[in-house]
């Protein structure tokens, strides 16, 4: 199970434009050639599963859209399997597609009573303003719980460390409401699990690559993954080798494709 930014890739800010990694493009293809079974999972929620995959695959790299797998993914799943139904959405109109296609009423600020719903759920809403905010928190007030896409401070982007726009608007939500909040990308084992099943095998027996160990060190951790770190992105190798055992990695890669060989050995 891959990372995308830092790990495959490095997009610019407006997430538009992406430079492949070394050894990217090469370590999917051979993966598929063997039948290796390869998810990826970001963090970003901008775009829906199949509109990211298709833009991943216009950088060359082999991903189907059901090998993509966003935060927003995650949520669906969890929030019909919770019996929630109406949501309000702090976010693009790409954040809420896959909790509309799997049947939840998704609102958005501004539409019809936002202080009814069930739940707020916080994704890439780089225009976010007060008004949103007061809608979340009225939202939450009345009783809805609150969740977001990720909850992770930065970023890996071709500028180098760029913030997480959902970090800090859950960060201002809960200074007024201190609400607690569920977080459905990395690093929760919510977004593991999810992998794994989508992948079809235990979480044990999920490979973990990725950039940042407050992300996927401590997600591959929790849930008793493989960790493979990469120093392409937020982390370098001395940086990696520096962490406490509960971000540690089981190898620090040289390039993506150094991992072939043990893929091909566990398969």
């Amino acid at each position: 199970m891959f990372d995308v930014d830092g790990t495959l890739l490095l997009s610019d800010r407006a997430l538009g434009g992406y430079e492949l990694l070394p050894g990217a493009c090469e370590l999917l293809s051979a993966l598929r050639e063997r039948n290796i079974p390869y998810a990826l999972l970001t963090n970003g929620s901008a775009y829906p599963p199949h509109e990211q995959a298709a833009k991943l695959r216009l950088t060359g790299l082999p991903v189907d859209d059901a090998q993509m797998i966003t935060p927003s993914s995650v949520a669906a799943d969890h929030l019909v399997r919770k019996g929630i139904r109406r949501v309000l959405v702090l976010g693009a109109r790409g954040v809420g597609y896959a909790l509309q296609h799997a049947g939840i009423q998704t609102l958005y600020t501004g539409e019809s009573d936002t202080r009814t719903v069930d739940a707020v759920y916080v994704g890439w809403h780089p225009d976010c303003g007060m008004k949103d905010i007061e809608a979340a928190c009225d939202a939450i007030w009345a009783g809805a719980r609150l969740y977001t896409a990720s909850d992770v401070p930065f970023f890996a982007s071709k500028k180098g460390r760029t913030i997480g726009y959902s970090f800090a608007i859950i960060g201002a939500i809960r200074r007024l409401t201190k609400a607690p909040v569920t977080v459905m990308g990395k690093p929760s084992l919510h977004a593991l699990r999810f992998a794994a099943k989508r992948l079809g095998i235990p979480t044990a027996n999920v490979a973990v690559v990725g950039d940042d160990p407050i992300v996927e060190g401590l997600m591959a951790r929790r849930g008793g993954a493989t960790l493979f770190a990469v120093t392409t992105g937020v982390t370098s190798r001395e940086e990696w080798l520096r962490q406490p055992p509960a971000r540690r990695p089981d190898r620090v890669l040289k390039r993506l494709d150094d991992l072939l060989p043990v893929a091909t050995r566990a398969r």
